[in-house]
């Protein structure tokens, strides 16, 4: 097994193995989403009050590892490589223009795990430090979940020359999808890193992996575009 015969959804069972993705340094971006240090910082568990509220505390636990454990540092590390070869390395973030949140979608205002106050300039909405925008790298900052939809960001990339979108970061299910389908509805190449990404359970990230694996994009691990990029 490969990462062309990988993540398969039933409707790919029987096709054939797709090409390799064209990876030229001049019109490869890498996008990194919505690693932000609200969904890495965690209250004390001991200060939460019912057995309920520990229960789900805990139930985060392996999403917090894996992302301290392997998708940060992968992260960290392609990035890295990207800076190295002056590669354009973009961010998008989840963040309202005004304080009371009154620019956000609807989406963002439900009630439940969706509901984000996070207003542009506070600490809640920035990148985690080990992943932080340097020099002139580019962010755009969204109220969507797909990071084409709520910015300029399709324009930009268009500007820049880009053709093939890296993407990497959280949640594979949500933000990270949603872009993704945006990118290819816009006939941008999308290559996304399984071990750079995450979703709150290791199911619904492998589930979604299935899904817009070969249709929207081509699911690979980090080793993989190394070895295709020669890094």
């Amino acid at each position: 097994m490969n990462w062309k015969t990988e993540n398969r959804s039933f409707y790919y069972a029987l096709a054939p193995e797709p090409d390799d993705p064209m990876l030229d340094t001049a019109t490869t971006a890498l996008l990194i989403i919505d690693v932000q240090n609200t969904y890495l910082e965690r209250p004390n568990r001991a200060s939460l009050a019912s057995e309920a509220e520990r229960a789900h505390f805990d139930g985060w636990t392996p999403f917090h590892e894996r992302m301290h454990g392997t998708v940060i540092p992968n992260i960290a590390e392609l990035l890295g490589l990207f800076r190295a070869k002056g590669m354009e390395r973009l961010f998008a973030r989840i963040a309202c223009r005004t304080q009371d949140g009154r620019d956000r979608s609807l989406s963002q205002k439900k009630p439940g795990f969706n509901n984000l106050l996070l207003p542009k300039n506070e600490h809640a909405s920035q990148i985690v430090p080990e992943l932080a925008p340097q020099g002139d790298e580019i962010t755009v900052i969204k109220t969507t979940d797909s990071a084409l939809t709520g910015t300029n960001l399709r324009l930009i990339l268009a500007n820049l020359g880009i053709r093939t979108v890296i993407c990497v970061g959280i949640f594979t299910d949500q933000c990270v999808s949603s872009t993704v389908r945006s990118l290819a509805d816009e006939s941008f190449d999308v290559v996304v890193l399984e071990d750079c990404c995450a979703a709150a359970t290791d199911d619904l990230h492998e589930r979604e992996l299935a899904i817009i694996n070969m249709i929207y994009c081509n699911v690979m691990a980090l080793a993989d575009l190394k070895s295709l990029m020669k890094f």
